[in-house]
């Protein structure tokens, strides 16, 4: 039978998150109920609960850096069982049978990967994600969390930190490799962290000083301030990659003539405006203009393996549930060092 699990609920652009329940299914045979105990706060759930994005069925659970214990198990589940710790990203299926599914990159699901919130699962439901006290996904879409990281810094590795580590590893990121990383958020943080830890030369270029010593703590070599405009100067033709994890608008030609030859600029923020760039920005030095998403579930899984063997978590700032919007004007202003994360025990 269908269970009712607390929850903080959207209900409209501009109403506050409030406390509700959302409807969880039984677990069919291949699926896994888990019982939450940390989910971390995105940005993206900021844009789906305000509506700035798609459109927006409300009410709406959102959340979808899920970090919990398996409290139940279907009859046919074989990768996972009770009590084993788990989480749940940023899509919860996907149609499993076009090229890039079976390839194991179901976030480019060419049919559409089932997202996590604000979507329509196999059944026919909305779904709804991990501001609540339980979830239930099917076993292929559930990833482990291994022991050498805390649940509460694993949870926003399910989003920021596969969001880093997946451009990272597909543009091969490594010793000899310069990379920048551009913002020093809750993305930016987790690319510094994985890049140094690949051992990448990395440099973090952020609009002031302020978070330099951050930055350097957490394995970045060099630290530049973007509002200094000899930076551009002293840095031009320097890097071999450059990810930028600001969803603010950037002068991208600005950007994109500090890459090296052959260089590449991924964008994983997702600025409000489209951009635009002069070709020669990109002619010059055969350079490169990307985007990424996050991984499919094989590389997320990776990426959690890489962490816990080289102990590597968010900064967080645990809170209860009753501090989500303050929390949500918190982020607004780049007032976190370095994710919040709220406590599903407190919802």
């Amino acid at each position: 039978m269908p269970t009712l699990a607390k929850a903080y609920v959207a209900t409209s652009p501009t109403a506050p998150l409030q406390p509700g329940t959302v409807e969880r299914r039984e677990p069919g045979e291949f699926e896994v109920q888990i019982a939450i105990k940390f989910t971390g706060i995105c940005h993206s759930d900021i844009h789906t609960a305000r509506g700035d994005w798609a459109s927006v069925k409300y009410p709406v659970v959102v959340g979808h850096e899920i970090a919990g214990v398996v409290e139940a198990v279907g009859a046919k589940v074989t990768r996972y069982a009770m009590g084993d710790r788990v989480g749940v990203g940023c899509f919860v299926d996907s149609c499993r049978d076009c090229v890039n599914c079976r390839a194991g990159e179901e976030q480019h699901c060419l049919v559409g990967s089932v997202s996590t919130y604000n979507s329509v699962g196999r059944d026919g439901l909305p779904t709804a994600g991990g501001y609540s006290t339980s979830i239930v996904v099917d076993e292929n879409y559930v990833l482990g969390i291994p022991d050498g990281i805390s649940l509460h810094a694993a949870a926003p590795l399910l989003c920021a930190g596969i969001t880093m580590y997946s451009p990272l590893r597909n543009w091969n990121a490594g010793p000899g490799k310069r990379v920048a990383i551009i913002g020093m958020g809750g993305l930016g943080h987790m690319g510094v962290k994985i890049a140094a830890a690949i051992g990448a030369e990395v440099t973090v270029l952020s609009q002031s000083l302020k978070k330099q010593e951050d930055a350097l703590g957490l394995g970045a070599q060099h630290y530049y301030a973007t509002s200094d405009p000899a930076t551009f100067v002293v840095l031009a033709g320097h890097f071999d990659l450059i990810i930028n994890t600001v969803s603010a608008d950037i002068d991208v030609d600005q950007y994109l003539s500090l890459l090296a030859l052959d260089g590449t600029m991924v964008l994983v923020g997702l600025p409000s405006k489209p951009l635009s760039q002069r070709a020669w920005s990109l002619v010059a030095s055969r350079r490169n203009l990307a985007g990424s998403k996050m991984g499919g579930i094989r590389q997320t899984q990776e990426m959690l393996n890489f962490c816990a063997v080289r102990g590597l978590g968010a900064e967080v700032e645990v809170i209860p549930a009753s501090k989500i919007n303050d929390a949500y004007e918190r982020v607004l202003a780049s007032d976190v060092r370095y994710r919040f994360v709220v406590d599903a025990g407190t919802f």
